[in-house]
Formats: C-alpha cells, structure tokens, sequence
C-alpha cells in the first residue's frame, strides 16, 4: 500500500435500517484564501425520505444555522475524484489540503470553499449507506407526496400573482 494512501475500511455489510437518521457534528473549515482557514461548527445529516441529499448546517451554534443541500452522489465520488459541476463541486484534497475535502459551493447569494476532514466525511457517509444503499434511493421516493407539494407551490404562486 502507498503510505499516502488511507487504509481501506472493514468490510462490513451494510445494516439497513430506514428509520436512522444519521448526523455527525464536526469542524469545518471556511477557506478565505489560501492558508487562511477559519473554523466553523457544522453538522451533517441525512434522511432516508430524501435519500438523494445531505445536509449540511453551519454555524450550528446560532439560532438559524446555514444549511446547504447537497448531493450525497457528488459527495461520494468527491471522496477518490474530482465531481459536481454549477452549483457544487467536491474535490480530493493533495499536499497542504491531504486528509481533508475541499467542497465548492455557490448559492443565489452567496458562495464557499469548505475543507472537511475526509474520513469524518467518509464515515458519514457509509452510515448513509446503511439507511439507503446507494443506488436504491428511488425506493425511498414518495412520488405522490412530491407531486402534491409542488402542485401547492405552484398554486401559491398563481395566489400572488
């Protein structure tokens, strides 16, 4: 094995279980410029009604934290390569950033480069997994829930205008 390399994890099969809802709360950094990271109280979390997204909450020690939706595929595959494009895009972090994932996000107002620890985030989200293995979220879909609130937003809209 490569000494860059970080061991692979056990082998273990994952334990499904719906009704989990895993959350770890860990340090991100917000990258202001190269060098200069300023640490930032974060949570993840996960649900399997939205087996597609993790959250992430920053600033979970105010009362309104920022939360983010994110793609639990681009983060997957941001673990080992470079992915996501728009309005998300996880990288592997090499030299100084090495044990951490840079996560580019860019929102209507604002936007972030975050460095999180890989195998904090690699933990997570195999404990994902044991809600909703990948590749079976669409099991976990309520297709008529999600029909009937966006057929309410849009009459809402129609209200306003």
């Amino acid at each position: 094995m490569n000494p860059d390399q970080e061991p692979a994890p056990p082998a273990v099969p994952p334990q499904r279980c719906t009704t989990t809802r895993p959350t770890v709360h860990l340090v991100v950094e917000v990258v202001v410029t190269p060098g200069l990271h300023v640490p930032v109280a974060a949570r993840l979390r996960y649900r399997a009604d939205e087996p597609y997204t993790v959250h992430l909450d920053n600033h979970v020690d105010l009362p309104h934290p920022v939360t983010w939706a994110l793609s639990r595929d681009v983060l997957l595959a941001g673990l080992t390569r470079p992915a996501g494009l728009g309005d998300m895009s996880v990288t592997p972090g090499h030299g100084p950033d090495h044990g951490h994932v840079l996560l580019a996000l860019h929102g209507e107002e604002t936007s972030a480069l975050l460095r999180l620890p890989a195998p904090a985030l690699r933990d997570f989200l195999r404990r994902t997994e044991c809600v909703v293995p990948v590749g079976c979220e669409r099991d976990h879909v309520d297709l008529d829930a999600l029909v009937r609130r966006l057929l309410d937003d849009h009459d809402d809209h129609d209200e306003e205008g």
